[in-house]
């Protein structure tokens, strides 16, 4: 070693004796390699148990939140013969205020799995495939009621 370091660049003149002492604290203030290196591997453990509970956290709760959707989606069974209404999709393109959404009815001709069904148009007899979930029972028991009018007459005012 010299006996001068060079600090803020300037050289200087350092002691053995306290160039000794300077070693000493470093050395005493590092932790051996080998304990650090352990420490550290510790640590990186720790932190994939925590990303480990946290994936499984998300699981529980995406299959939880999927079982509730399922919950609540209607499931609807349809027979053969059955009449019932389709939705207009084409009508969220241009929408009428008081325009029904629902189209129909229609006359079920064939169910296939995973809810696709084939519906008859009785007034063109053209039969097409339909998600089943564009489908509700037609009723046919409704009667159109008549309305009726009330003519109001203008006040009168009485002194």
């Amino acid at each position: 070693m010299f006996p001068y370091r060079l600090i803020f660049g300037k050289s200087c003149h350092l002691p053995v004796q306290m160039e000794h002492r300077a070693y000493w604290a470093v050395k005493q203030c590092n932790m051996q390699m080998d304990d650090a290196g352990e420490q550290r591997k510790l640590q990186l453990q720790e932190l994939e148990e925590i990303r480990n509970d946290a994936y499984e956290n998300s699981q529980i709760y995406m299959e939880k939140t999927k079982a509730l959707h399922n919950h609540l989606i209607s499931r609807k069974n349809y027979c053969v013969g059955q009449k019932v209404l389709l939705f207009h999709s084409r009508l969220k393109l241009f929408p009428g205020k008081l325009r029904s959404r629902w189209i129909g009815p229609f006359i079920i001709t064939n169910i296939f799995p995973h809810d696709a069904v084939e519906i008859l148009s009785p007034k063109t007899n053209k039969v097409f495939k339909v998600n089943g979930h564009r489908l509700k029972p037609f009723y046919e028991g409704f009667q159109a009621y008549t309305i009726e009018k009330l003519a109001f007459e203008e006040p009168t005012y009485s002194d």
